[in-house]
């Protein structure tokens, strides 16, 4: 009986002692459940609390970002895409004939821009649109910067010709409004610098130049024949002063072939330096405030193109007419040899300026021409042979 009361309180203790720690073990396991509730209590509480003031923050930083935008804004349009879509202004906006109180074209030719062919299929078109064709006669000197009397004298003479009439001259842009006369209905044409200025070297040294100079005035000398047989590669490689473009330089008179802006910048002395910023700026404000169109020698179908819709009363048919004409084609120069384009690209370097203006001028003109809008394939883009 000893034994089996000693066992039973054996037996009692053990199932108690297992109660307790089973007891124990509910309790610990009470307790961290109820302090992991509070830490994801407060956690949730801090983050929204974080959450609250983060959102506060970016709500100010929006407001300055708007503030800042109205400032910055073009900028961070810039690093957000690197090309902006170029926006395009009407047609009505990119005609200054519109603008014109005269039915008088000026076209105020700049020399070996295939002004000589262009002249020759105005005198056609003269007849076939019903309008008057003048030109400057033949001169000995040719003066293109005028003084003011001088100015008027020519302002005075072309608005004085019969409506509607054409007038082609070697002249510097004039302002007709100056001198208290309307401005007539000016165009123009360029062409990439160096090939034109490669163009006159051969063009003053062409046989058919002098027969034509000594016709027109007899008692001129001829010229010296080593002058006559240089070439412009040698000429540009060994720095003789005819091939030298120095910048800044200044040289009246036709004969300073470099300065393609001097015939839209004007008469004034700050036109004059070669390659200037002055003069680029000037002639690129008279451009765009003043003509109606300058056309471009290298593409010629988007000049007629762009000529015909934009001045039609002077060019209508000016393509068809062209293109059905080999006779409208002179002053091709055979004896221009091609000169190689690391020769070229010597040259272009002290071009600058004169590369800006032209391909300033080329923008303009395929601009006016996307105006249009011309159904596909109404006028294609052709290249001129560097033979002019």
């Amino acid at each position: 009986m000893d034994h089996l009361s000693k066992y039973r309180r054996m037996y009692m203790i053990k199932r108690s002692s297992l109660l307790l720690w089973i007891l124990i073990g509910l309790v610990c396991t009470l307790l961290l459940f109820y302090r992991a509730e509070e830490r994801i209590s407060k956690t949730t509480t801090d983050q929204n609390i974080g959450s609250t003031s983060l959102n506060a923050g970016d709500s100010n930083q929006s407001t300055d970002d708007e503030n800042n935008s109205i400032e910055y804004q073009p900028y961070y349009a810039q690093m957000r895409s690197t090309r902006i879509p170029e926006v395009i202004p009407s047609a009505y906006e990119l005609n200054n004939t519109r603008k014109a109180l005269q039915e008088i074209l000026f076209f105020n030719r700049v020399p070996k821009v295939g002004s000589q062919t262009f002249m020759e299929l105005m005198k056609q078109l003269a007849y076939m649109n019903d309008f008057h064709f003048h030109r400057d006669g033949v001169q000995r000197v040719e003066m293109i910067r005028l003084s003011m009397q001088q100015q008027y004298d020519l302002s005075t003479a072309i608005s004085s010709l019969p409506p509607p009439s054409a007038f082609v001259k070697h002249v510097c842009f004039t302002n007709f409004t100056s001198f208290g006369y309307p401005m007539p209905i000016y165009i123009n044409l360029v062409r990439d610098p160096v090939e034109r200025v490669i163009s006159w070297f051969y063009y003053v040294r062409a046989p058919w130049y002098f027969v034509e100079r000594k016709r027109a005035f007899p008692d001129l000398p001829l010229p010296d024949p080593e002058w006559l047989k240089k070439d412009f590669e040698t000429c540009v490689l060994t720095s003789d002063p005819e091939c030298v473009y120095n910048q800044g330089v200044r040289r009246e008179g036709i004969g300073d072939h470099r300065r393609q802006t001097l015939f839209f910048c004007g008469h004034e002395p700050d036109c004059t330096p070669f390659n200037s910023q002055e003069a680029l700026d000037k002639a690129k404000r008279a451009v765009e405030e003043n003509y109606a169109v300058v056309g471009v020698l290298e593409d010629l179908n988007t000049t007629f193109a762009v000529l015909e819709h934009y001045v039609p009363r002077f060019f209508r048919d000016v393509n068809r007419v062209y293109h059905a004409s080999e006779s409208v084609r002179i002053n091709r120069n055979a004896f221009k040899p091609p000169v190689s384009e690391y020769v070229k690209d010597i040259v272009r370097r002290n071009f600058s300026r004169e590369v800006e203006f032209y391909e300033f001028c080329k923008d303009r003109l395929y601009k006016q021409y996307r105006a249009l809008k011309l159904p596909s394939g109404k006028s294609t883009v052709a290249s001129t042979r560097n033979t002019l």
